[in-house]
């Protein structure tokens, strides 16, 4: 994604609140962003990152292409369009449907170790996949590393936040929907969380 297309998504955002008729305040309620984020993201003042596309998109109920104006493709096919931020984060929309699970691809560079995490919290549920890499989640009080084929389930009221670790970058796979619409993990977790599960070998 260009600079001047993350630019352009402020008066999107706009459209879309004043459409839905919904105050700042409401959507910081469904969205766990602040209303002077949301308010400086509208009139361009700040450039959203990928943490605050995800639930804005779900909460106005389009799909994350149709939120920066990705132009349409004609294809039936999954348009793999990626997405990347200043940050070297890059996301591939793997649906196309508004509403329901929407499932993407995260491609995170190497981190530090000594990153200072930022929580977030929003209405829905995530469920992610670990590729290749290492993936720390730091989920409420649990400060965890997903290694390839581990997966991670949890409400994302629960304050979390995801990156690589400095053993270099991860891919992972990540569902999600709103409140109440899980995926379902066939193999027995490894390991039980009262905020989240991780399973091993989906």
């Amino acid at each position: 994604m260009s600079d001047h297309t993350l630019d352009a998504v402020g008066p999107r955002l706009k459209a879309l609140r004043q459409g839905r008729g919904i105050t700042l305040s409401d959507l910081a309620d469904q969205t766990g962003i602040s209303t002077s984020t949301l308010s400086r993201l509208e009139a361009g003042l700040r450039r959203p990152t990928l943490e605050q596309l995800l639930p804005l998109a779900r909460v106005h109920g389009v799909t994350l292409d149709e939120l920066v104006d990705a132009p349409e493709t004609g294809d039936p096919r999954i348009n793999l369009r990626p997405i990347a931020t200043g940050d070297g984060r890059t996301i591939l929309p793997l649906s196309r449907r508004a509403g329901g699970i929407q499932a993407y691809k995260f491609v995170l560079p190497a981190g530090r170790d000594d990153a200072e995490p930022e929580l977030r919290t929003h209405e829905g549920h995530d469920w992610a996949f670990v590729l290749s890499g290492r993936l720390r989640l730091v989920l409420g009080e649990h400060d965890l590393v997903l290694a390839p084929g581990e997966a991670a389930e949890f409400d994302t009221r629960t304050p979390h936040w995801f990156g690589a670790t400095s053993a270099g970058p991860v891919e992972f796979l990540s569902l999600v929907g709103k409140q109440g619409e899980r995926a379902h993990v066939r193999a027995a977790p490894a390991q039980r969380r009262t905020t989240g599960r991780i399973a091993r070998d989906v």
